[in-house]
């Protein structure tokens, strides 16, 4: 979406022209600011205390909300693989005419490295492996518990967590790129509340982003220091503790800072290719090293286990089985935990996902994403229950201790060889991963407690820069406060309030693709309108005197850039002009300004009718290379200039250069005419 194209919205899409690119938006950056260095000091003063009371919180928000997250969750997997195969699946993430910004390849790259964070690396040996000896349902260390063990995984990490982060990206590149909104949750709701989401609930749908966003990657990141240390310890002998954690998230926050600065084309978008390289080929070490021939059967053996037991899992919820905490510390757990992660990943999603159909963005996050996990916990996890199973009493003993998760992988590692060399990348790695986490966690955060000027834009480097330390402070002050337990529990009870807000986000996505399908149905619906009802003005000498001779020659020419302002100037305004007094007449809201898109381009706007779905017909100046004809040659730097329509969805790939003054009026009646019966449509079924 344009930064014009933006001025048609209802909403202020952000600041006037005249002012900075963003200005904090002080009720939510305030807000959840102090919420953060309230709990922070909480956990740096009364650490105690503060682990006690997230316990009891915990405890209560499962038991009386555990239902809530497993409903969501299957609710949110479903809706969203509804709307990718549905017709729906076509609509544009942006304008009609808008393509991707990132090649397949580089937005592969950064959906891995912004879903996908340090625990990863080290949950994929030590829960298949915790779920192999503890299952919440069977007797553990069986056969059937390993294969179980396996699928618990990959169900925690796989397609109804990918489905929360895809419903959120969705929804806000479309309410941001289609429909000229600012780049934040908030915009989801527009067809809900409308104009209110300039007040306290956009503010609080806000607010509660930024905090779960917060809590989410300082969970993920508290578990990657944790574990980073123990590596450090058995690779360099650095002393697990305090000192070497704090050290550990200075330097992965100044690296995030760096990164984040230099924004998602550069920073963010290198630093996310390359870490994900660099972990296939370690995957790969250890498949080549290990017992290749079963780490792949046991593959192939995992997709299928997974494909057959989804359908029980999605809904488990032990009603008539006492599991103790299991359903606390590992399902509940993780969907609190992609809830919280929802909105940073829905956003940064959002913000490299430009143009793309939601069909494709679907297909994207469900599958791309989802082949690296299943790729990573099948051969990490089968290479632990494989030594688990074969004697190695050791790891064993590891993840039935307390620090499982920070040891298993270390001691997993120990049983291959050039182990300090690998253990070596591993840390690298999770450092990388820890950095891609952060910087953009910091970009989503200081973008969610900004008002942007267009979509395009990011906050300001102090405002990253500040969410970035906030949440390496955070991440500090919670393991102090109880180490990974307490982080899990601050995760489960601050997505909660985001939980509500994700029902809200689907029913206004939903509410806005109906009102897609009724401008198809309308376009359609008014199709021989178009055809017959054009004005013969015998007047007019080019209508009257061999009007396809005058067609071809308006076809074959290719006007410069003053030939098509004098056309804005002489034609099109006046025309517009024309079309606007006689809807005045009628007595509809209507004006007609010339605008400026952000690629400096003029153009002549008329906008009627006022609300959430006003018309808008622009006639567009655009830059395009001569196309070859007639044994003719075009050169790279061979230009000529276009007057495309756009309408309130995008461009429509049409050019009316040259069209006369009745032409041009008849195409701006041609698509008022489908405006009004898309209005009828939508008022239809409301």
């Amino acid at each position: 979406m344009t930064a014009t194209e933006q001025t048609t919205s209802t909403v202020p899409a952000g600041p006037p022209d005249d002012q900075p690119d963003w200005v904090l938006n002080k009720p939510v950056f305030f807000t959840s600011a102090a919420i953060t260095v309230a709990v922070t000091l909480w956990c740096v003063v009364l650490p105690d205390n503060a682990y006690s009371t997230l316990e009891s919180v915990v405890g209560w928000v499962s038991t009386w909300f555990g239902w809530y997250y497993v409903a969501l969750t299957t609710t949110v997997l479903a809706f969203v693989i509804y709307l990718g195969a549905s017709r729906y699946g076509r609509v544009r993430l942006g304008p009609e005419h808008s393509r991707p910004e990132f090649s397949t390849g580089a937005w592969a790259a950064m959906l891995f490295a912004a879903g996908i964070g340090t625990d990863l690396i080290f949950y994929a040996v030590y829960e298949p492996a915790y779920q192999f000896l503890h299952p919440p349902s069977i007797k553990g260390g069986t056969v059937e518990a390993a294969r179980e063990g396996t699928v618990w995984t990959l169900f925690h990490y796989g397609l109804s967590g990918w489905g929360m982060y895809s419903l959120m990206g969705m929804a806000l590149a479309y309410f941001a790129y289609r429909m000229g909104l600012p780049l934040a949750v908030r915009s989801a709701l527009f067809p809900i509340f409308g104009k209110r989401i300039n007040g306290s609930i956009g503010t609080a749908a806000d607010t509660a982003a930024i905090l779960g966003t917060i809590f989410g990657v300082a969970t993920s990141l508290g578990i990657g220091v944790v574990s980073l240390n123990v590596g450090l310890e058995i690779v360099f002998g650095l002393s697990v503790g305090l000192p070497v954690q704090i050290g550990l998230v200075v330097l992965a926050i100044t690296i995030a800072t760096l990164s984040a600065v230099t924004g998602v084309d550069k920073g963010i978008k290198l630093i996310s290719q390359f870490n994900v390289l660099l972990a296939i080929v370690l995957a790969g070490y250890i498949l080549v090293t290990g017992k290749t021939a079963f780490l792949l059967n046991a593959l192939v053996l995992n997709v299928g286990d997974y494909v057959r037991m989804f359908p029980g899992m999605t809904n488990q919820t032990f009603a008539y089985q006492d599991t103790g905490d299991w359903m606390s510390l590992w399902t509940l757990f993780f969907w609190a935990w992609w809830i919280a992660w929802a909105a940073f990943v829905g956003l940064f999603l959002a913000r490299i996902s430009r143009g793309r159909t939601i069909r494709q963005f679907v297909v994207g996050t469900m599958i791309i994403p989802f082949s690296y996990i299943v790729m990573w916990i099948a051969i990490f996890g089968n290479a632990a229950l494989d030594q688990i199973r074969s004697g190695n009493t050791d790891l064993k003993e590891v993840v039935n201790d307390a620090s499982g998760p920070d040891t298993a992988l270390w001691s997993l590692l120990q049983q291959y060889p050039g182990f300090t060399f690998v253990a070596g990348l591993f840390i690298l790695i999770g450092l990388l991963f820890y950095v891609t986490s952060a910087d953009s966690g910091a970009l989503v955060m200081a973008n969610l407690s900004s008002t942007l000027k267009t979509a395009n834009h990011d906050a300001g480097p102090q405002l990253r820069i500040f969410w970035a330390v906030a949440t390496g402070a955070l991440t500090l002050a919670i393991i102090a406060a109880g180490n990974i337990y307490a982080l899990q529990y601050a995760t489960v009870i601050v997505g909660l309030p985001f939980a509500f807000v994700m029902v809200g986000v689907m029913w206004g996505l939903w509410r806005a693709l109906s009102a897609e399908a009724h401008l198809a149905d309308s376009k359609r619906g008014t199709l021989q309108g178009a055809l017959s009802g054009r004005s013969i003005v015998h007047g007019d000498r080019e209508r009257s005197h061999a009007p396809w001779q005058s067609r071809l020659r308006r076809t074959m020419d290719f006007p410069d850039e003053q030939r098509a302002d004098d056309y804005l100037a002489s034609v099109a305004t006046p025309a517009l002009e024309e079309v606007a007094a006689e809807l005045r007449e009628q007595l509809v809201e209507v004006v007609v300004a010339s605008v400026v898109d952000e690629d400096a381009e003029p153009a002549a706007e008329l906008m009627a009718g006022v609300g959430e779905q006003p018309f808008v017909y622009r006639v567009q100046r655009t830059r395009a290379v001569t196309p070859t004809y007639g044994g003719r040659v075009s050169r790279h730097d061979d230009w000529y200039y276009r007057l495309e329509v756009h309408l309130r969805d995008g461009g429509q790939g049409y050019d009316v250069m040259g069209y006369t003054r009745t032409q041009l009026i008849d195409d701006v009646l041609d698509q008022y005419e489908r405006h009004l019966e898309f209005l009828r449509l939508a008022d239809g079924v409301t």
